[in-house]
Order: C-alpha cells, then sequence, then structure tokens
C-alpha cells in the first residue's frame, strides 16, 4: 500500500512538472528594450517634437534605460513618453521592473513625486500635439513610498479614455489598487494583463492588485486633446512616463497574446 502511495505520488509529480515546463515553453517572452540603446523607442516629450530627446532625458547606461534631468534648470512641464515603436499590440502580458533614484527635478509638481508609469493602447508620438502633456491611453502608474505614509503602486489612470470598476462606469481619473508601498529605491516589478478592450489586470508578486473593464476612447485629463473619436480602444503603442523624477527601468518585455484571440 505504501509503495502504491509513493508510486503514485511521484507520477503527479513528474506529470506536474512536465506540465509546468511544456507551460513555460509556450510563453515566448520578447525583450522590448535591449539594454544597449533606444533603436526601437521614440521619445515625446511637451513642448517638443516627437523624436527630440532633450536634454537627453531618456538615456541607457549600465544596461539600464534611465529617465535624468541634469539637463533641465526646471521641469517646466516637460512630461516625457517614450514609445516603443515597432509595432501596436492588443493583446499581451507586458512585464516591467522599475525603481525610483534621487531627486526629483527642480519644480517638478508635488503629485509627480516618484511617479510614473506604462501607458497602454497609445496613440503614436507623431499623432501628439507638440504641447500635449499625455497620449490617449490607460495608464498603469507606478508610485514609490516617501519612507512614511501608504502610497500604493499600480493604479490605473485614465489620460483621455474610460474604463470600468467593478461593472460600473469609473468617473474619477485616477483608481488606487491594492499593492503595498515600495519605499526607497528598490526594484518593483509589476505584470499588466492586457485583453484588447475587454479586460485588464495589474498583478505584482502573483497578486492581482487592479483590475478594470470596457476600456474605450473618452473623457479629460489630456490637453490639448488631440482629434481621436470616442469608442473602444482596442490596441494601441507603448511607453515609458517622464513626470519629473528620476526611474531606472531595468526590464521591458511582453509575451504576444493576439495569436490566441483571432
Amino acid at each position: 500500500m505504501r509503495t502504491a502511495f509513493i508510486l503514485l505520488s511521484l507520477c503527479f509529480c513528474l506529470t506536474a512538472c512536465n506540465t509546468k515546463q511544456q507551460t513555460t515553453e509556450k510563453e515566448e517572452w520578447v525583450s522590448l528594450f535591449n539594454g544597449e540603446d533606444l533603436d526601437d523607442w521614440t521619445m515625446k516629450i511637451t513642448g517638443y517634437p516627437a523624436g527630440e530627446n532633450f536634454g537627453n532625458t531618456f538615456r541607457v547606461e549600465d544596461g539600464l534605460m534611465k529617465v535624468r534631468y541634469d539637463a533641465y534648470d526646471s521641469f517646466n512641464q516637460r512630461f516625457g513618453h517614450i514609445f516603443y515603436n515597432k509595432k501596436k499590440f492588443s493583446h499581451y502580458k507586458l512585464r516591467v521592473e522599475y525603481r525610483f533614484v534621487g531627486e526629483q527635478a527642480n519644480e517638478g509638481p508635488g503629485w509627480a513625486y516618484r511617479n510614473s508609469g506604462a501607458m497602454l493602447h497609445c496613440q503614436s508620438p507623431e499623432s501628439m500635439h507638440i504641447d500635449q502633456d499625455f497620449p490617449v491611453s490607460i495608464e498603469a502608474q507606478f508610485l514609490g513610498g516617501d519612507g512614511t505614509g501608504d502610497r500604493p503602486t499600480g493604479s490605473v489612470c485614465t489620460p483621455g479614455t474610460e474604463v470600468y470598476l467593478e461593472g460600473v462606469p469609473y468617473s474619477g481619473h485616477c483608481a488606487s489598487s491594492t499593492s503595498e508601498t515600495y519605499h526607497g529605491d528598490q526594484w518593483v516589478t509589476i505584470e499588466l494583463i492586457v485583453l484588447g478592450d475587454s479586460i485588464a489586470h495589474h498583478v505584482i508578486a502573483g497578486d492581482t492588485i487592479m483590475t478594470y473593464t470596457n476600456i474605450s476612447v473618452g473623457g479629460g485629463n489630456v490637453s490639448p486633446k488631440p482629434n481621436i473619436p470616442d469608442g473602444p480602444l482596442k490596441e494601441g503603442y507603448i511607453s515609458l512616463q517622464s513626470e519629473s523624477h528620476p526611474v531606472d527601468f531595468r526590464k521591458v518585455e511582453i509575451l504576444d497574446l493576439s495569436g490566441q484571440y483571432k
């Protein structure tokens, strides 16, 4: 009886390990950032045309994509975004490793302290007005703690877009996640699961900290507003933010799921 139980347990373990190995092999993650240069990325900074990297804001050093403001006398509302420019995505998992470092740029807005994010389903950088502050998109917001109170990361913000939370239209701009607060310069890994315009999940350490549905173009919080018609937002570019606080990105990789949803 004991021998049979051991054999049965061994068979179960082998089957589970084999299944896990097959699942891992099916997940073909692709690195969007190669750790060497920004050749596949396009910058768009408020007040400057697409492609102009004012003040060397976005740079690669020590294998990291860095956002820096050492060439700024003051931030002066020069919000920036760096777009992966090779293709749009609709159904995918995006994994980003980030950390906040150093001091905020001079005259950066108070709300932008240790604040960045990944913009999902973005309009293209070339379609933005030269003075436009944020691309029409869904923002997975990255926040760092100040060493004292709670400041959860992984919230959702809606520049020029609208979502539903728990089946109800959300009328605000940023809805807080249920994540813990990450203080200091520690690395944080967030995974964003986006399925067209139907549903999105933000996940940290295996916990789903935010879910929203019915992603669409509409609403405010973008100035000046581009000429994009309201309606379902099914796909777009991916960008990372520059909002006045230095931030490092160590990993930006994607698992394209579009083939599973044809």
